[in-house]
């Protein structure tokens, strides 16, 4: 095999791009300019930041800016405060919960799937309709009246709610079935659509929003469970955060606010346990006093973002009261027959009842919250398994033949394991994308950097007069600064996976550094199934 021919002078590569650290990407600094009308109709009055809002050293920090430049989502005045999510952002959103989703199995959690709107009688059953009405919209159902009218009957003619929260919901679910105490704990999760009723002057970006998801989840269990399952939920969250390179987060307990329900000695206990278990934990933690829900106190994960403000993402709360509110309860033996380690139950068994304890939990809380968070954390370079630009293929000349072909391997990259017929619940498939313009080259990889692919491949006549078995594309190595890791990845790929023979690079540029290795199209999809297996 002859050396790679060389593919793009040191010229095409942007000179306003310049190294820098990648720790220095989370810490992201500029002034704060609002959004116009077209993407935050609560603010039709102010400019939208552009992503080149620098700081000192040169770095983007506004999300709204970085997800404007990349495609993320757009907001419309017929309906404030809720994200329309192009395929890139939501994208990015169905990774998060992919990522959960597959933590769910080692803690337990099963998803389950709720209503989006209940009858007003279950609000004012759960105490939010009378604690939390101001924050929900009411909708009026076919028939109804609605209003106060306290001869109504209960029934069709009612008023509605649309849903802030999930836990009333996983409540009814708990009810459906008779449980007993070996069935405990119950952990569901739900990534369904929230809406709260913010003002409209609060709303900003994706971190503060009326309709969003949120990965919502509640434990259903025994008094004796409530240390472990929320020690197990502390260390979920470290786990998660660590991962996303989010670890640098605060944890604050919430007290009794001034509004609340349920009787003091509840809320001494709950308060008592979460504080011992946060002391178990080994994390520091600080008290904010009155911060509870009204239902019960909380463990709150905090997070600054670039601007230096405060957001609460996760969030762990224990409560007594809802399910006392809604009846839930579990049979158990009595206390002088109940089993013990190891022994068996003797004689005959008297069943009672008792009501579970609740713990309210979220890893991300919003997910279009701590996405936010992210798209300054990583300035829009994402890691590539969450990518929404993994990989584009550059087209050299204006040959159809050649354009055509680029078109069919980016078809054969993104689905590796396509075949005949339905694909399996396994097969993997990636974000790859052709840039057959007729664009320079040079403006092609600048293109392809500022959109912030993972990595870019080159396709011309050369590539084509090899047989279609044999084809190659010649893989670039001078990846963005922050990119690096995916430089890195794809030499110890090389190094482990090709002969020597089969990887010759280009090394007339950039230090004698190879900025360029010819891969065939498998060995392209293997690239990408090691990448996203380092990562993730």
């Amino acid at each position: 095999m002859r050396p790679a021919w060389p593919l793009w002078p040191s010229s095409c590569f942007p000179q306003k791009i310049r190294p820098v650290r990648h720790a220095s990407l989370r810490r992201l600094r500029s002034s704060l300019v609002r959004p116009p009308a077209h993407l935050d109709p609560s603010r039709p009055t102010e400019a939208v930041p552009t992503e080149t809002t620098t700081n000192s050293q040169g770095e983007p920090r506004d999300h709204r800016a970085i997800a404007s430049s990349h495609d993320l989502y757009a907001f419309h005045t017929s309906s404030p405060g809720s994200p329309l999510f192009h395929p890139s952002g939501t994208h990015l959103l169905q990774k998060l919960q992919a990522f959960l989703r597959a933590q769910y199995p080692s803690y337990g959690f099963q998803e389950v799937l709720t209503p989006t709107i209940y009858k007003k009688s279950l609000w004012e059953q759960s105490g939010h309709w009378a604690n939390y009405k101001e924050d929900m919209f009411a909708v009026a159902g076919r028939g109804a009246q609605g209003g106060d009218d306290p001869g109504r009957e209960i029934g069709e003619d009612e008023e509605y709610g649309l849903k802030p929260m999930n836990c009333p919901g996983h409540c009814l679910l708990f009810k459906s079935q008779k449980r007993s105490y070996k069935d405990l704990p119950i952990r569901y999760a739900d990534f369904s659509p929230l809406h709260r009723n913010e003002l409209s002057g609060a709303l900003s970006g994706l971190t503060r929003l009326r309709r969003f998801h949120q990965d919502d989840g509640h434990v259903f269990c025994r008094p004796l469970q409530v240390k472990t399952e929320i020690s197990r939920t502390l260390d979920f969250v470290r786990m998660v955060y660590r991962t996303l390179n989010m670890g640098n987060y605060r944890l604050r307990l919430g007290t009794r606010p001034e509004q609340y329900i349920g009787s003091v000695d509840d809320w001494d206990r709950a308060e008592a346990r979460l504080q011992k278990a946060l002391q178990e934990s080994g994390q520091h933690f600080y008290i904010n006093q009155g911060d509870g829900a009204f239902y019960g106190p909380k463990i709150d994960v905090i997070v600054t973002d670039a601007d230096g403000k405060d957001h609460q993402t996760a969030t762990i709360q224990l409560d007594f009261q809802l399910p006392q509110r809604f009846e839930l309860a579990y049979d158990v033996p009595e206390p002088e027959q109940q089993r013990t380690a190891g022994s068996k139950l003797l004689g005959s068994t008297n069943i009672q009842s008792e009501t579970p304890v609740l713990i309210h939990r979220a890893i991300f809380g919003s997910l279009e919250r701590f996405l936010a968070l992210l798209i300054e954390s990583d300035a829009g370079k994402w890691p590539f398994w969450m990518n929404p630009h993994q990989l584009v293929i550059l087209t050299v000349g204006q040959e159809a033949t050649v354009r055509q072909r680029a078109e069919e391997i980016a078809k054969q990259l993104a689905s590796p394991d396509a075949r005949t017929g339905p694909q399996t619940l396994k097969a993997q498939n990636f974000m790859v994308d052709c840039d057959n313009t007729d664009q320079s080259l040079a403006k092609k990889i600048f293109n392809a950097r500022r959109r912030g692919y993972s990595f870019f491949a080159v396709f011309g006549r050369r590539n084509l007069e090899q047989p279609p078995e044999m084809q190659t594309l010649d893989v670039s190595l001078a990846v963005h600064p922050s990119q690096q890791d995916v430089q890195q990845a794809i030499e110890a790929f090389m190094t482990s996976r090709l002969p020597p023979n089969d990887s010759l690079l280009d090394t007339s540029m950039m230090d004698s550094k190879p900025t360029a290795t010819r891969l065939t199209i498998r060995q392209c999809q293997d690239l990408m199934k090691d990448l996203e297996s380092r990562f993730l």
